[in-house]
């Protein structure tokens, strides 16, 4: 189990440019990634160190969007403005976490501009939803070089501020998060700290830190 991505919902600038203004001030740019069919949304993705990525995503005018937990938890939040709406873990197998949750995991994918699908399968946006200091899961199907993460970047992730109890969160992972080998590229994962807050009105991502070329972001 490891930090995958982390989403962030567009604001009333919308996709573009919200990745063009997060974009510039982490000094790389976002890459189209493409419509998720089955949320009723799209996304732009930013590679990061260690086989982690940024998505920004937003909602499409398309019904899947008010049906899907994907599609009603990125309208939820874009609704209010905008901001971070999670964190991802990937887990080798996801068969496990259906069975500690009850519940089984649902297909997503999307495509690309340049035709490329990417497959996965993942489980827990309900409970985001409902307490969005939890993370969901996922268990890509593509093949490891897709990944978007895989480009190489010039970009950590270095820290993620939440606030909420994190006990709670240990609790529904029901293992710990640890650097181990990435999968995507070979090289140990880059050292996450997760960063407990006070907790202020709603739990979920207060804000989250980057070491860029040109100094520490706190976005």
């Amino acid at each position: 189990m490891r930090l995958d991505h982390l989403s962030y919902a567009a604001g009333p600038d919308g996709l573009v440019g919200t990745a063009k203004r997060i974009g510039e001030l982490l000094g790389q740019e976002f890459e189209d990634g493409g419509v998720h069919p089955r949320f009723g949304t799209r996304n732009y993705t930013l590679p990061l160190r260690g086989g982690i990525y940024l998505e920004v995503v937003e909602c499409l005018d398309h019904p899947a969007s008010d049906k899907a937990p994907f599609g009603q938890a990125v309208k939820a939040r874009s609704g209010i403005g905008g901001g971070w709406l999670g964190w991802v873990v990937s887990v080798d197998d996801i068969g496990r976490v259906e069975e500690r949750l009850g519940r089984p995991a649902v297909p997503g994918n999307r495509h690309k501009p340049d035709g490329t699908e990417l497959r996965w399968r993942q489980l827990g946006l309900s409970d985001l939803i409902v307490d969005p200091q939890l993370p969901y899961f996922l268990q890509w199907e593509s093949p490891a070089e897709l990944h978007p993460g895989n480009a190489g970047s010039d970009v950590t992730l270095t820290t993620v501020e939440i606030s909420g109890d994190p006990q709670r969160v240990r609790d529904y992972l029901g293992e710990s998060l640890r650097d181990r080998v990435d999968p995507w590229t070979g090289k140990p994962a880059e050292n996450v700290q997760i960063e407990w807050v006070a907790e202020h009105g709603t739990p979920g991502i207060v804000a989250v830190q980057f070491a860029t070329p040109n100094g520490t972001v706190r976005i």
